[in-house]
């Protein structure tokens, strides 16, 4: 931490651990019911047959109170569920995570190194605006779908598909 930053204060560090410690599980199902799971995964199984790139969405209802309470940021979290469901171990090094963390309305994108030398952190920024915007009008479904098809088109781009492969993440989306 540099002189410039500061630590939040007892009753910010408090609000924020009690926001994450009072989303449900039924908030999380509320927006990504089952039809809308199924019909993400088939985005993603579709795309990736058009592309070398594997595509993994963790939905998290709000991060573990210790967590909110130390501060860690969206990124920091996604980037520990980059690393412990495996998106970073593909053979061409092309996982893309799309983390949402539903308590604080946030999206976050980490994209292993072949794809990050590629695509800028503006572009990822905006895919991640598409799902903010509409979960701000509670159409989870639509900006999520809407999120992968950008995703797709993206690695479709920079990484088209060279012939059958094996599919190396589950396309479901996972909620945390």
């Amino acid at each position: 931490m540099n002189d410039t930053m500061q630590q939040p204060g007892f009753g910010q560090r408090l609000r924020r651990a009690w926001r994450h410690f009072n989303s449900g599980a039924g908030e999380a199902r509320r927006a990504f019911p089952d039809a809308t799971l199924d019909a993400i995964a088939a985005a993603i199984d579709a795309g990736e047959r058009t592309h070398r790139g594997e595509v993994r969405l963790i939905v998290e209802k709000a991060l573990p109170f210790e967590d909110a309470w130390d501060g860690v940021t969206n990124r920091q979290r996604a980037l520990a569920l980059f690393a412990d469901h495996g998106v970073w171990d593909t053979e061409d090094n092309c996982g893309v995570l799309i983390y949402v963390n539903l308590a604080e309305h946030k999206v976050d994108i980490v994209a292993d190194r072949g794809i990050d030398r590629k695509i800028d952190r503006a572009t990822w920024q905006a895919v991640c605006s598409t799902m903010t915007d509409g979960f701000r009008r509670e159409r989870f479904h639509d900006a999520t779908l809407a999120a992968i098809a950008q995703v797709n088109d993206l690695l479709r781009q920079h990484f088209p598909a060279d012939g059958e492969r094996p599919n190396e993440l589950p396309d479901r989306p996972v909620i945390l």
